[in-house]
C-alpha cells in the first residue's frame, strides 16, 4: 500500500540514510540540523523519530537538544515526504536582509519582523536564516544563536563563526543572558504577581495524519514530563481593559510567556494559540492583526571581547499605534 501523506502520493522507496556533520555544523542542536537536511519532512515528524530513538548519533540514542560536532555520524530512518512538500522545499529562496540592531565579525543581531519564520520547517520552506544566506553568498558561517516564534518580532541573534555560535549557546544554555519581551494581555494584571514559577508540558493536537500541530500547557509540579519554567512580570503601563507587560524569562521554553500568562487569565492580546479567539476577532478589527509579543531587550556577554552587551529594539510601528490608541485606565 502507498503511503499518502497531505492528499499527496509519497515519494517511493525511502532508505535509511547516515550524514557526516560537517565543520560548519558544529555545535548545532540535532532537530535544527535535521530539520536543514530533511527539507519537505514535517517537523513534528523528525521530532517524532529522534523521540522514537530511530534517530542515531555515532550509533547512540540522542535527544533533540543534543549539540552535534564535527565527523559525527548520524542515522536517519526512512522518511517519506510529499510531492507537495518537495516541491516546496525545492523553490528558490529569495535573498533578504532584516533591519540591524548590531553588526560585528563575531555576530549580528537584526530586529526580525512577525510573520517571519526564523528558519525553515513544517509547512515553511524557508525562514530568516536561509534568507540571510541567500543575500550573503560570501559568508562562511550564518547559524542561529536561538529562536523566537514565527510571529513574533524582535531581537533575533545570529553567529558569524563557529567559536561565536558555541559561546553565544552556552549563555543560552546556562541562563547568563537577559531576555525581556513586552507583551500586551488582556484585563488588569495583579499588581502583586510577580512571578510565575510553573513547569511547562510539550504535546502534540491530534492531526488527520498523525502530525499533530504543536501545543504547550502548564502541569503540576510533580508532572514527570514537566520542565520548570519561570517568568518575572513587571507592569509598564495599565491601559483600559489591558495590561503592557515586561517579561523577563528565566528559561527559554516553547512558548512558555504565552502559556504563563494566558494561565493567569490574562492571554496576550491577538495570540491565535493560547488566547480569546472571541476578543481576538474584535481586536482584529481595531487594528491589532498580530500577536502583541516582542523580544525587546537582550543582554548577553559579547563571544570576542566579553563586554555586557544590551540591546533594544522598540516596539514596531503596528504595535506601537495600537497601544496610543488605547486610552489608560482610570487610576485606582
Amino acid at each position: 500500500m502507498k503511503q499518502i501523506i497531505g492528499g499527496n502520493q509519497a515519494s517511493a522507496s525511502p532508505e535509511v540514510k547516515w550524514l557526516t556533520v560537517d565543520e560548519e555544523s558544529t555545535g548545532q542542536r540535532l532537530d535544527n540540523y535535521l530539520i536543514r537536511h530533511l527539507k519537505g519532512v514535517p517537523k513534528t515528524h523528525v521530532y517524532r523519530i529522534i523521540r522514537s530513538g530511530e534517530v542515531r548519533v555515532n550509533k547512540g540514542r540522542a535527544a533533540a537538544d543534543t549539540r552535534v560536532a564535527a565527523g559525527d555520524r548520524v542515522r536517519v530512518p526512512p522518511v517519506r515526504t510529499s510531492e507537495k512538500a518537495e516541491a516546496k522545499a525545492s523553490q528558490p529562496v529569495p535573498p533578504r536582509e532584516f533591519p540591524l540592531l548590531l553588526e560585528d565579525e563575531a555576530l549580528l543581531a537584526i530586529d526580525k519582523p512577525a510573520g517571519v519564520a526564523v528558519h525553515g520547517g513544517s509547512g515553511v520552506s524557508f525562514g530568516v536564516i536561509e534568507q540571510l544566506r541567500r543575500a550573503r553568498p560570501g559568508a562562511k558561517f550564518l547559524e542561529l544563536v536561538h529562536r523566537l516564534d514565527r510571529e513574533t518580532s524582535g531581537i533575533l541573534l545570529v553567529a558569524k563563526k563557529r567559536s561565536a555560535l558555541k559561546h553565544l549557546q552556552d549563555q543560552f544554555r546556562e541562563r547568563e543572558t537577559g531576555k525581556t519581551y513586552l507583551a500586551l494581555v488582556l484585563g488588569d494584571w495583579p499588581a502583586n504577581k510577580k512571578v510565575i514559577d510553573l513547569p511547562l508540558h510539550k504535546y502534540l493536537l491530534a492531526g488527520k495524519d498523525g502530525e499533530g500541530e504543536r501545543r504547550v500547557k502548564v502541569v503540576d509540579k510533580d508532572h514527570p514530563d514537566g520542565m520548570r519554567s519561570v517568568s518575572l512580570v513587571k507592569v509598564r503601563q495599565r491601559l483600559a481593559g489591558f495590561s503592557l507587560l515586561e517579561v523577563t524569562i528565566k528559561t527559554g521554553r516553547t512558548h512558555q510567556i504565552r502559556v504563563h500568562l494566558a494561565s493567569q487569565g490574562h492571554p496576550i492580546a491577538g495570540d491565535d494559540k493560547y488566547g480569546d479567539f472571541e476578543r481576538n476577532k474584535a481586536l482584529q478589527k481595531q487594528g491589532l492583526k498580530r500577536m502583541f509579543l516582542h523580544a525587546w531587550r537582550l543582554q548577553f556577554d559579547h563571544p570576542a571581547s566579553g563586554e555586557r552587551v544590551e540591546l533594544l529594539a522598540p516596539l514596531p510601528p503596528e504595535l506601537q499605534e495600537f497601544v496610543s490608541h488605547v486610552p489608560a485606565s482610570a487610576p485606582v
